[in-house]
């Protein structure tokens, strides 16, 4: 049942967020995409902040976007049909099939589930007409009691669409036994029968020390054991939220990595930072290393500066003034040998001169003054715009392909040009972003700018040359590195999986 006879569909949940799932995921339909099987990846909810956008101009979660890229397929907004932007800590913009829908809190949103039940589960049929196999993938815990009327993302959707579903628990953080244990017990009978299996996920060292353990908790919860994933190092697929950026997962660089001659990158960790996937292609090169920055003594005097994506601006420049990050940033810029800096979305109109929110878009309506930095105006504007774009770098003709994600418009004005020129319908080629070649800085509205490798290649080129230092790029196009990455996983998936029982659970998920 490994080949092309194979229909249905699973669901894999997590016992805690970061357990898995999304990896696991990507994983499997990696896995069966090379078996031949047509897959696709389905989250009904995705609270996250880093989101891609669909050739359609859809925007969903960064996770399916890369789990669909793992299929073998294009990135379709069935597959996360409800998308939480938080943009405090309390309430979030709702992104309702790829459109911004309605900002907000956490009770006005249980409110309006029910509202969105019918629209998640038209999206998941809609898939399982299409596909032969839909690999589903829980949010948090499915064992939060608090949420399970009106799950829509958890085993309430699972019993609703009857789908089997799968548990992983995460053994690196310990107690992974209780921890599957708690998560089949807390569940009401119906939803408890949905699940079919567990997975023990991120073993580091020998599995023959859990001995009988999990044919034990199998016994006890009824549920069968279908096997134990090794820690894979350095193999990380797109993120959906900060909680993967740890200091020994946020990037990784290669073990002969000279830490004197590479290029040091210090990237802001705003709090709501969004979109981090932007600097991934950077950390995967061998003569770079990334480092995040919170505070003003972490600064240093790195050759790059980063200023990434934010969902929340306007306060993450006063938190960026409250570290006094601002004051840390300006000395570096003054000093004799000034890093380079790049602003993406969010960190371009923190270069800015003044950033307008005349409607409260994104805060309290007003304006709030900008670094400085470069000479740019940011408004923000009701209408989101999210589409894929392509053109070029202006200086060099190099192909550039990027996505907006953004309520601010831009206006680039002072010396500094433009820094790429994008094909527009019609109206000849559009400026886009601001580049300040004798001064290093730059900045843009496009996502994804830096997984184009002739430009990313010439740009860190340019950087090392200023600071004196070298720099090759690495042998392999980023592209490839993610294929790479996720071909990994399916492979420890194949090698330490029971696939026989897995598949078998997935046939249960058969459309009626």
């Amino acid at each position: 049942m490994t080949g092309r006879d194979l229909r249905g569909a699973v669901m894999v949940c997590g016992t805690a967020s970061n357990s898995g799932k999304s990896l696991l995921v990507a994983g499997l339909c990696r896995l069966l995409a090379r078996g031949g099987v047509s897959v696709a990846p389905f989250k009904g909810q995705n609270m996250s902040l880093n989101s891609v956008v669909t050739a359609a101009g859809a925007e969903i979660g960064r996770a399916q976007g890369a789990q669909a890229e793992a299929a073998g397929v294009e990135p379709d907004v069935a597959m996360n049909p409800i998308l939480l932007k938080p943009t405090t800590d309390r309430r979030s913009q709702v992104v309702v099939m790829g459109r911004p829908w309605r900002v907000l809190d956490a009770a006005d949103y249980h409110a309006a589930k029910p509202e969105l039940r019918g629209v998640v589960l038209e999206a998941l049929a809609g898939l399982r007409r299409r596909f032969d196999v839909v690999v589903l993938e829980g949010a948090g815990s499915p064992a939060e009691i608090n949420l399970l009327e009106g799950d829509l993302v958890n085993l309430g959707l699972a019993d609703a669409a009857g789908i089997p579903a799968v548990v992983v628990g995460d053994i690196d953080r310990g107690g992974v036994f209780a921890h599957l244990f708690g998560t089949v017990e807390l569940l009401p009978a119906p939803l408890r029968a949905r699940v079919r299996g567990f997975i023990i996920n991120k073993l580091r060292g020998d599995p023959t020390l859990l001995g009988n353990g999990p044919a034990e908790l199998s016994s006890r919860i009824g549920v069968s054991a279908l096997g134990v994933v090794p820690w894979l190092e350095g193999v990380a697929i797109d993120a959906e939220d900060s909680l993967a950026l740890s200091s020994d997962s946020a990037w990784l660089t290669g073990p002969s990595l000279d830490e004197s001659s590479a290029l040091d990158v210090a990237v802001v960790r705003f709090p709501r930072v969004s979109n981090f996937t932007d600097l991934d292609a950077l950390g995967a090169e061998p003569g770079v290393a990334v480092r995040w920055v919170e505070h003003r003594g972490q600064l240093g005097a790195p050759d790059v500066v980063v200023l990434p994506g934010t969902k929340a601006t306007i306060a993450d420049l006063g938190w960026f003034r409250a570290r006094r990050l601002d004051a840390a940033l300006a000395a570096a810029l003054a000093s004799t040998h000034p890093p380079a800096v790049l602003g993406i979305c969010g960190g371009l109109q923190m270069l800015g001169r003044r950033i307008e929110d005349p409607l409260g878009v994104e805060s309290a309506p007003g304006t709030v003054e900008g670094l400085g930095i470069v000479e740019v105006v940011t408004r923000f504007a009701e209408e989101k715009r999210t589409a894929r774009r392509l053109g070029t770098e202006r200086s060099s003709g190099l192909a550039v392909t990027g996505y907006e994600i953004h309520h601010g418009m831009v206006e680039v004005g002072g010396r500094a040009g433009p820094w790429f020129e994008l094909k527009a319908d019609g109206t000849g080629p559009e400026p886009e972003g601001v580049a300040d070649h004798a001064r290093a800085l730059y900045g843009t509205t496009l996502h994804g700018v830096l997984e184009n490798d002739g430009l990313r290649a010439a740009w860190l080129s340019a950087v090392a040359a200023r600071r004196g230092k070298p720099f090759e790029p690495g042998p392999l196009p980023f592209a490839e590195v993610r294929r790479r990455r996720v071909d990994v996983v399916a492979d420890a998936l194949a090698a330490h999986l029971d696939l026989d029982a897995l598949f078998r659970i997935v046939a249960e998920g058969v459309p009626s």
